[in-house]
């Protein structure tokens, strides 16, 4: 290991039994408390010596490019170094590295636009965060890396528009939960061919549970992976590894590269149905804060995120607002990080007096206010909310005694209310909530009141399924006559994997849910499994 630290398990326990819950939480130091616990100097800080990037011998970009977080005029490019992903510092010898990096007008690279060069640490792993400022609005660019004598793939981003431009038009993807022990990520493939301004991703970009030597359901039969992924991801060696074999797909490599992503978590790239620093097991919060900070960090150093989301020990600021012209506000939520612990477990349950308490929250106080004051502020056409869990009430059945979600928005209702009263308070039309998370697409209408069909609609929900997660799917799933009776305000259900394309226009939305066939076999075919419209003034789904 190139590591300095040798045994986090060990490291991560001894932390856990040194600092109390109280005293993790509270101290100033969480970013030194968590350098106690891991060894984890921030970058440059420890005596890493320059390492000449000749002294890579083989090719460190085996996991591709990425960008992310347009604005209108600066770009966010990403990489890694990793001549070996699969091996726990990547391949790469102990050293800082000089990495260049080039932006230009078009693929061939003749009309250079930006050039420079940035360091990678040996401290994060070897990945690369730039920021490129002073770039053209609303424009489209290819970008690419050297390290050494080596190229990187070539990746292609753009710049949204000026905040005041009357923008007619822009479509983009949303995409979430991907399982890499369930199958092939052939929709990424058929993304990476889309013609979309940006991609949405809702949650659930790995999952820490144990992933075969065959790689689960994918059974491969010419090649084995390394033991190290067959358990579950506890440390930062174990969460940098897990992006390591996700982002080796060359399905995920593909889209990444031809796509900007705008990216927000779920639970798994920590740990299943965690909630603020409350566990999914009985481990006590202050251990739980330590493997959270791991996660986090992890989290940060393989995806194209700006430096303002960087996280400081267990905290880490990702919920965040973009803008593309006056046509559309994107407020990214967290819904993992500050919500209160789901009520009677966090399973589906009969809803009561502790679902139903007044204070719980899922956004916590602080981007609740956030969220409503933006709402406020906007003179966005589309106030778009991309985050994790199901928005709309979702009953198990039409007769008395149903169950709910205890992890969705169905568990919080007091929050949701308090969200759906600011946004009628803020009066403003065209809302549209992204959602991933239950392996499903859906399409919803918000209502003012869920149990009256005929109370007014105020916003859409588009839901997107996975892109593996719970296998193959099916277009009709067992409860879909079900569901469609217990939920009236639910328009459009569909069980197989995929994505959703979403257009935005000056007088409607167009939403067209994408499927394939199959993700436990490779190079399965696209469909369009249904196609809605909403109106700009008149919200509500309606066949395309």
């Amino acid at each position: 290991m190139s590591h300095s630290f040798q045994d986090p398990d060990a490291e991560l326990r001894a932390a856990a039994r040194h600092f109390g819950r109280r005293g993790f939480l509270t101290m100033t130091g969480a970013a030194a408390a968590l350098a106690f616990a891991v060894n984890l100097p921030t970058a440059g800080s420890a005596a890493a010596a320059e390492l000449d990037a000749k002294a890579v011998k083989a090719d460190p970009f085996t996991l591709g490019v990425a960008s992310g977080d347009p604005l209108p005029q600066s770009v966010l490019l990403w990489t890694r170094l990793a001549p070996s992903p699969y091996e726990s510092d990547g391949g790469m010898p102990r050293g800082r590295v000089t990495v260049r990096w080039e932006l230009a007008h078009d693929a061939r690279f003749t009309r250079v636009a930006k050039r420079g060069s940035t360091t990678a640490h040996p401290e994060f792993a070897h990945t690369v965060h730039v920021e490129v400022p002073g770039l053209d609005t609303d424009r489209e660019y290819y970008y690419r890396f050297r390290a050494g004598t080596w190229i990187s793939p070539v990746g292609r981003t753009r710049t949204a528009p000026a905040t005041s431009a009357k923008t007619a038009e822009m479509k983009l993807a949303a995409v979430s939960c991907q399982a890499y022990h369930d199958g092939y990520f052939t929709a990424y493939r058929h993304l990476a061919d889309e013609d979309v301004d940006l991609v949405f991703h809702l949650g659930d970009y790995l999952y820490e549970y144990a992933v075969t030597a065959v790689g689960g359901n994918r059974k491969y039969t010419d090649r084995r992976l390394p033991a190290v992924f067959n358990r579950e991801t506890l440390t930062l060696e174990d969460y940098r590894l897990r992006y390591a074999l996700y982002k080796s797909d060359p399905d995920l490599i593909a889209a990444h590269a031809a796509h900007p992503f705008v990216v927000t978590w779920d639970d798994h790239e920590t740990e299943n149905n965690y909630a603020d620093d409350t566990p999914e097991n009985d481990v006590p919060p202050e251990e739980f804060l330590l493997r959270r900070a791991a996660a986090y960090r992890a989290y940060w150093e393989n995806q194209p995120l700006r430096t303002p989301q960087k996280p400081t020990g267990s905290d880490m600021r990702l919920y965040r607002r973009r803008h593309w012209g006056r046509l559309a506000q994107f407020d990214v939520l967290d819904t993992r990080q500050y919500r209160s612990d789901q009520a009677y477990g966090d399973g589906w349950q009969v809803p009561g007096p502790e679902s139903e308490d007044p204070s719980r929250t899922l956004t916590g106080d602080q981007q609740e206010r956030w969220l409503v004051d933006g709402w406020r502020a906007s003179g966005a056409t589309w106030n778009v909310v991309p985050q994790q869990v199901t928005f709309a009430q979702r009953k198990d059945r039409a007769t008395d005694g149903f169950k709910l979600s205890m992890d969705s928005w169905d568990g919080y209702p007091a929050s949701r209310r308090r969200l759906l009263d600011g946004w009628r308070a803020s009066g403003k039309d065209n809302l549209m909530v992204l959602t991933g998370d239950v392996h499903v697409h859906y399409g919803f209408d918000l209502k003012a009141d869920f149990d009256d069909p005929a109370s007014k609609t105020l916003g859409t929900e588009i839901v997107t399924s996975s892109i593996t997660s719970g296998g193959d799917g099916s277009d009709k799933p067992s409860n879909w006559d079900t569901y469609m009776a217990a939920n009236p305000h639910l328009r459009f259900y569909n069980g197989r994997r995929g994505y959703a394309v979403v257009t935005l226009g000056k007088k409607s939305a167009r939403a067209d849910w994408k499927t394939v066939p199959a993700v436990t076999t490779p190079g399965a075919p696209l469909t369009v499994a249904g196609s809605f419209v909403t109106e700009a003034g008149k919200p509500g789904l309606t066949p395309a």
